[in-house]
């Protein structure tokens, strides 16, 4: 039984299975998919500055920094 595995084993890897792609058709995909998730970041950007600058989300300390350095001067005391 053994060598009959081998021998499907081998002849299974000669051909390429039905959902295989090219490279080129991986990397095409790839940059669409980065593409997407870096609009998508950018959308979230603009929504979380947009917010900010209307006051309808709390800003955490890096955008607080950011936004108001002021708050942080040590030298008004």
């Amino acid at each position: 039984m053994g060598a009959e595995e081998e021998q499907q084993g081998k002849h299974n890897s000669n051909q390429p299975s039905p959902n295989s792609i090219t490279e080129d058709q991986f990397l095409s995909w790839k940059r669409r998919k980065d593409a997407d998730a870096s609009a998508r970041k950018a959308e979230v950007a603009r929504k979380r500055a947009e917010d900010i600058a209307a006051g309808t989300v709390q800003m955490n300390g890096r955008e607080l920094f950011l936004h108001e350095p002021w708050v942080f001067d040590n030298t008004l005391y």
